[in-house]
């Protein structure tokens, strides 16, 4: 069974920081990508950051320049490093992996950890 789990989320100031974390265990025969999206109330859910299969690491426009996505591979694990944080950076954080499992993918979530911007 393959779970994802976030945390780090919490309560911050307008210009704040915070440092979510992601890890991912279970038996798969490999990982492929793995990232950060967000929703807000209302709001559809939207990418974050992304470690791609292949490629360049990418970003939503609106976190770009303030937000750093890192891992490490041998733990299997994502940070995202949030900074300069704004009222509009409030939402549940979630966590997404897919992995393989032969010629087949899956995707999988954590359960979201929430991330409030105070002014």
């Amino acid at each position: 069974q393959v779970q994802v789990v976030e945390s780090g989320g919490g309560l911050v100031q307008t210009g704040g920081s915070l440092r979510l974390s992601c890890a991912v265990t279970g038996r798969y025969a490999r990982l492929n990508r793995m990232g950060w999206y967000r929703q807000a109330p209302d709001n559809q859910r939207e990418m974050v950051a992304m470690f791609p299969s292949v490629g360049s690491v990418t970003y939503g426009d609106s976190v770009k320049g303030r937000f750093t996505i890192s891992r490490n591979k041998a733990q299997n694990t994502v940070y995202l490093q949030m900074n300069n944080l704004v009222s509009e950076d409030t939402a549940v954080y979630y966590c997404k992996a897919e992995v393989g499992f032969g010629v087949r993918t899956a995707d999988y979530w954590g359960q979201g950890t929430q991330v409030t911007v105070s002014s």
